[in-house]
Parts: C-alpha cells; structure tokens; sequence
C-alpha cells in the first residue's frame, strides 16, 4: 500500500483552530493567576524589596518610597504581571509543546522534556543567585557608593524596574548550556572550539555583564564568574552531545 505523506499533515484551518484553542487556554491561565496574584501582590513585592529595605537599614542611607498618587497600586499591577507569568510558564510551555510536538522527529521528542527543565531550572537557578547574592551583597556597597551626606529616597516602581531587569538578565545568562546544546547538536561547535575560543568568549561575557548590569564593577562581576563557570560546564556539554565531524590529522 502507497503512503501519501499528504495524508498526514494537518489542514491550515485545523492548525489555526488549535493555535486558537491553546491561546485561549493559556489567555485564561495568565488571567486566573493575574487575580490570585495581585491579592498577594503587596506580599510579593515585600519579598521583592526585602534585600533593598535590609541595606537600606543596615546602612542608615534612606528608605523606598512612593512620590507619586497612583504609584502603589501601578506597582501592584506590575507586581502581579511579572508573577502571573512566572506562575503561569508551566502552562504557557506545556502549550506551546503540545502545538508542535506533531511535527517534530520521535528522536526529537525525547529531548523536549529535559530540555524545558534544564531551561526552567537555569532560569531560577540565575533569578536567585541575584536575588541571594547579588542583591544581598551588592546593594550595601551601591548605597555606600552615594557618600555620607546623601540620603537615597527610592522610588518603589523604580526598584521595581531595577529588581524585575537584573533577576531577568540572570536568568537569562544563565541559558548558555542550553544555547550550546542546541549549537553543538546541529554540529556548528564542538567542545574544541570552545576551548579555543574560551579568551574571546571571556571578553565576551565582560562585554555582557557590562550590558546586562549596573556600570560597576561589582555587579558586573558577579554577573561574569558565574558565567565563566557556566561556560566550563557548557564545554562538557557540548563534548557529551556535539554532532560536528572532524578529520582526522594525516600522519607526518
């Protein structure tokens, strides 16, 4: 019996009423947890502020305020954005896998799981080395930088602004094992390449963390040793699962 591969490809309408169906799941995942969170939103944002309030204190140099009317509640709403898309990403994940599932490889499959939870893990994992340690460590010495006779009086969306861009950017530094995976199995990189490519890649994480941090050198540096570290654990990686070919040296 002949086999028309046509016979197995979803018709364009049925493709749309999917994508239509899952963006209605996930519209009403993130509007479900919008409203669960903006209740908690206060709570989250005292957590949030938690490590600013502690170094505000510890250092005598000010305090975080509001300085304008509808400031509060726009950094609730803020507040509760961010955190119904953190809440709301298994679900916002799961349906954008089951949308292309069906047209990926079975070998391709396997590896969709592992890799959205390495992904998830990388991102937290980045997320909360800011928060514990880059946000604990580095805003006394940020404070302590304004000299003795100035007081800070810190806007609370503008903490906001600063919290939510530098707990992003760890997270998303922190993706380089997944990158080169995705580099290594297409064959593009091997584990050679990046053991001789390590001292541009180094200025490269500098110029990075440069970008993605505050202008100091503190949080700039907290930024690039963990990715130095991660840009060793990425050379095993791409040695465990690189797909590149390499000639073999002819003798003399």
């Amino acid at each position: 019996m002949n086999l028309n591969p046509d016979d197995f490809r979803m018709p364009i309408l049925e493709h749309l009423r999917e994508l239509r169906s899952r963006l209605i799941l996930c519209v009403v995942t993130l509007v479900v947890a919008f409203f669960v969170t903006f209740a908690l939103a206060n709570d989250i944002f005292a957590w949030l502020a938690a490590p600013m309030n502690d170094a505000l204190k510890s250092t005598g140099k000010g305090t975080l305020a509001v300085t304008v009317v509808m400031e509060g509640f726009l950094v609730q709403m803020r507040v509760a954005g961010f955190a119904s898309l953190f809440i709301g990403s298994p679900v916002l994940f799961f349906q954008l896998w089951k949308f292309v599932a069906p047209g990926l490889y079975d070998t391709e499959k396997r590896w969709v799981i592992p890799l959205m939870s390495a992904s998830t893990a990388l991102f937290l994992g980045g997320a909360a080395f800011a928060y514990y340690v880059v946000f604990r460590y580095g805003f006394p010495v940020f404070l302590e930088m304004n000299g003795d006779d100035v007081q800070a009086v810190l806007s609370i969306q503008s903490y906001l602004d600063f919290a939510a861009t530098i707990l992003v950017a760890f997270g998303a530094s922190f993706q380089l094992p997944v990158v080169v995976w995705f580099l290594a199995r297409l064959g593009l990189i091997d584990h050679l390449d990046m053991m001789r490519g390590f001292r541009y890649s180094l200025v490269g994480i500098v110029v990075v963390a440069g970008v993605l941090t505050p202008p100091d050198v503190v949080s700039q540096l907290l930024m690039a040793v963990p990715l130095v570290i991660l840009y060793g654990a990425s050379i095993v990686v791409a040695r465990l699962v690189t797909t590149k070919k390499r000639e073999s040296a002819l003798p003399g």
